[in-house]
């Protein structure tokens, strides 16, 4: 462990025994995920994008199909933005493949097709913040990082503050630095993830009692949902498709689960927020992916 930066919590257990308890339960929780002990800092980052906000179980089976379709930043980078929106649907946030394409092509321009390897470099493409960067400098090229996510702070608040709330990542941030080894790191968050994932499932979500947390918004009936079925509509056209049948499209949607028809203001504002972000282009009151 590294040296203790500020007090460890007074009521806690000690630093040997928190991490001696957190590698005993990641041994016996451990989960075989297909994207653990890979060198492939691209398939890592993948895994990363893919498992924000997504349970593990919608991502197993997608991480393998959409690297097998873009196995490399260069692929990525070069391939149609409606191929990989449309190699995204069923995860969520499609943001999230745009994002992940536009961290591509700079990767492809500017990085010899590859990622850079250094935390900071990470952060500055599209789509990355401070924990996948993180997690791509421990899990691909097994270096140490501040990682700290959703299961990760749900361990150290049930084991180092069980009795605390409104508690900040500032607080976190040095206990997770000190404990996280200088040898096989991947291995040390692994554990975090597994046994954090444990405590979630058997004991409900600690992280709730963090000063961030925010609970996820209802996704059915609400723009986002309506903003992806825009994209599947868009999507699924063999052509450029007028926006009023668009509109008329997705009005049928609602309607079929017992909403009423989208006003053309919100139908207006929703294509011109997808269409400023790059899902597709409108030419002649004409949507094309």
């Amino acid at each position: 462990m590294a040296e203790l930066c500020c007090p460890w919590p007074e009521s806690a257990p000690s630093p040997e025994a928190f991490v001696a308890l957190v590698r005993r339960e990641g041994r016996r929780l451990y989960r075989d995920l297909p994207w653990r002990y890979i060198d492939d800092a691209y398939a890592v980052l993948v895994s990363e994008v893919m498992l924000q906000q997504t349970q593990v179980k919608r991502v197993l089976g997608r991480w393998e199909r959409f690297l097998a379709k873009f196995p490399t930043p260069d692929a990525l980078a070069s391939a149609s933005t409606s191929d990989v929106v449309g190699e995204w649907q069923g995860l969520g946030y499609n943001r999230r493949a745009l994002a992940l394409k536009r961290a591509c092509e700079i990767c492809s321009r500017d990085f010899g097709g590859k990622l850079p390897e250094a935390a900071c470099d990470l952060e500055r493409l599209p789509g990355i913040g401070p924990a996948t960067a993180a997690g791509v400098v421990a899990f691909a090229f097994n270096r140490p990082a501040l990682y700290l996510e959703t299961n990760v702070r749900t361990v150290f608040l049930h084991e180092l503050f069980p009795d605390e709330g409104g508690v900040r990542d500032k607080q976190l941030e040095p206990l997770v630095r000190a404990t996280c080894p200088a040898e096989n790191p991947r291995e040390w968050y692994y554990a975090l993830l597994d046994y954090g994932a444990h405590l979630k499932a058997t004991l409900g979500n600690a992280s709730r009692r963090s000063a961030h947390y925010t609970r996820q918004s209802a996704f059915e009936g609400s723009r986002r949902q309506k903003r992806a079925e825009v994209v599947r509509i868009v999507l699924a056209a063999e052509r450029a498709i007028p926006l009023p049948e668009v509109h008329s499209l997705l009005d049928t949607f609602e309607r079929k689960h017992g909403r009423d028809g989208v006003d053309d203001v919100l139908f207006s504002s929703i294509v011109a927020d997808l269409q400023r972000e790059g899902f597709f282009t409108v030419e002649n009151d004409r949507a094309r992916a």
